[in-house]
């Protein structure tokens, strides 16, 4: 029989440990603490506070363990194992990015736009260039389960937990392969292709967060020297790869738009719109192959 620590209930465990990570800074350290305890317990956060259990002995050396890696600034998606993504779960450890906000508001528009097709779509064909955990072609593959999705990457790592998260989320319809950008497609033709690439300035990556820097695949992050790296590569061989009228959707960077439109104009995308993000920030492109006008 497991054994309570006497007065050691959720709660208690909750300030204490919020009290814990704020010594070291820790951003919402509130919202972190909660999730550490939740998980542990096995237990959403409206549980937690409305039965406000008592913690079993052998769950408070996870609960500290947890609370020490964050404090060391291990991202909270790595201590878990997990993170949400546009209704999915999302597997992630070191190795892999985790996804981000943006990159939802990128799943958002591709979606939109596949929606206004007023023909059947059972024969289109989606790839999500690099792919990463995968969580944007899962996204596109649920949304649409009568379309095939392909996700490519060059991580052996990326593309380990990009198939787990299909099995963990009950998805089929999605193919991911190993290879650099379109290297590993042969002779596919997509209508739409999406990609959330690297375009975080070289120099600039020892400014960012400490659970950014320190601790994601930098490989996943660095852009070059001014962030444009992938675009010059994908945008080029996207033309090859894209069925006429069909769509490329991509991820920008901060003050990046008018420099990727360049690079689209000039490799002869004619139809090219841009999304502002929440924060106002230029941060989805789209451009069309082909004369269609149809966003």
């Amino acid at each position: 029989m497991i054994k309570i620590i006497k007065d050691m209930n959720a709660l208690d465990k909750l300030r204490k440990s919020k009290e814990f990570l704020e010594k070291f800074s820790i951003e919402d350290a509130s919202r972190n603490a909660e999730l550490i305890i939740s998980y542990c317990l096995g237990i959403d956060r409206a549980s937690l506070y409305r039965d406000n259990p008592c913690i079993p002995e052998n769950i408070i050396p996870k609960i500290d363990e947890f609370l020490q890696r964050r404090a060391k600034r291990e991202p909270i998606q790595y201590i878990l194992g997990y993170t949400e993504f546009y209704g999915l779960k999302i597997k992630v450890e070191s190795g892999v990015l985790i996804p981000r906000p943006e990159t939802e508001l990128l799943a958002e528009e591709a979606i939109k736009i596949i929606s206004k097709f007023e023909i059947r779509i059972s024969k289109f064909k989606f790839l999500d260039l690099c792919t990463g955990s995968g969580c944007l072609a899962l996204a596109l593959a649920k949304e649409f389960p009568e379309v095939k999705v392909y996700g490519a990457d060059t991580s052996e790592v990326a593309i380990r937990y990009a198939k787990d998260n299909a099995e963990l989320n009950n998805i089929n319809n999605v193919t991911f392969l190993r290879g650099n950008l379109f290297e590993p497609l042969k002779n596919l033709v997509f209508d739409l292709i999406v990609s959330n690439p690297p375009y975080i300035r070289k120099d600039d990556i020892k400014n960012l967060q400490i659970e950014v820097k320190d601790w994601e695949p930098v490989e996943a992050l660095d852009g070059g020297m001014d962030g444009l790296d992938y675009y010059r590569m994908i945008i080029p061989g996207a033309r090859g790869y894209l069925k006429e009228n069909g769509y490329l959707i991509l991820e920008l960077g901060v003050g990046q738009s008018d420099a990727v439109r360049k690079l689209a104009e000039d490799e002869g995308f004619k139809n090219i719109f841009l999304v502002k993000d929440y924060a106002g920030i230029e941060r989805i492109f789209i451009g069309i192959k082909g004369d269609l006008v149809k966003y």
